[in-house]
């Protein structure tokens, strides 16, 4: 089993439109959505759930009133300035800013503060129709999403090997953070994908050095490739300098749109024909290269 993993320097290029058509032109695999903070392959792909699964994130902290002797040792303990008094003797704990350390439910002499772990994130074992798939959802301002990436990437190869799937097909988040880190450690293949515009040259920069760091081959496609042909140009004369070889280029379109209201890839979507076969040749470009 071979794992391609598809990123984006930035959000918007297309990444996920692309491995949704690659996941349905493609045979025997298996799908990951890495992006655990906002999943979009679903949306195309309308999995059928088969497991749901709770993902114990970071600590929540309280303050129990009735115990607290309004001491104050927390807050001024407190590195991050999550504790405050509402000046009435009533204490409280911010839980945007509170980084979840525990020191306050350490330090508390009254033992006023506790701690659990938070259940505000599910991930998922789904049939598709482009083949198993595990997914996740994190709650907004939940932590450890690079831990999720890795337990959903985890589950996704127990699945592939017990399936004896050829290829498992990972949507990696954008950007360069950890949720990224973990969906490419460990993986065969990076295609990175791509549009011709300042800021996705820029962060598919970063995108790039960080996938050689770990000696993973990085390849590349260009999506809307025919909306700034300067831009496009520049692009590939920095590929070429950087070794990276470019896959192929998918010109604009709007039957991408009229493919996603309809829930259907690019490479099922019959007024897509064109970007079909493109994306098709991308596809049959990457399976002989992970051999």
């Amino acid at each position: 089993m071979k794992e391609i993993t598809i990123l984006s320097g930035k959000g918007g290029t297309g990444k996920t439109t692309i491995t949704a058509a690659l996941a349905t032109a493609g045979q025997n695999l298996v799908l990951c959505d890495g992006d655990v903070d906002a999943p979009d392959l679903h949306l195309i792909l309308t999995p059928d759930i088969e497991e749901s699964h709770v993902f114990e994130g970071g600590w929540v902290v309280t303050i129990d009133q009735d115990q607290c002797t309004n001491c104050g040792i927390c807050a001024e303990y407190c590195r991050f300035d999550a504790i405050s008094n509402n000046g009435e003797g009533h204490w409280s704990i911010h839980p945007f800013t509170c980084e979840g350390c525990r020191l306050c439910e350490r330090i508390c002499p009254s033992k006023a503060i506790s701690s659990e772990r938070s259940t505000n994130n599910h991930w998922f074992v789904s049939r598709t129709r482009a083949g198993r798939m595990t997914h996740a959802r994190m709650g907004p301002g939940e932590e450890n999403s690079g831990k999720l990436v890795t337990r959903v990437r985890q589950k996704a190869r127990e699945l592939a090997s017990r399936d004896q799937a050829e290829f498992l097909l990972t949507d990696g988040p954008p950007g360069t953070g950890c949720a990224t880190i973990a969906s490419v450690t460990g993986t065969d293949a990076v295609l990175l994908v791509m549009e011709p515009t300042l800021t996705s040259l820029h962060d598919a920069g970063r995108v790039i050095e960080l996938v050689k760091s770990f000696q993973i081959p990085v390849y590349a496609l260009l999506n809307k490739c025919d909306i700034h042909p300067g831009m496009t140009q520049q692009i590939e004369d920095y590929l070429e300098s950087q070794q990276v070889k470019l896959l192929g280029k998918i010109p604009f379109d709007e039957g991408v749109v009229k493919a996603m209201i309809q829930r259907q890839s690019l490479t099922e979507y019959a007024g897509a024909s064109p970007l079909a076969h493109r994306i098709r040749s991308v596809w049959d470009q990457l399976s002989r290269i992970s051999e």
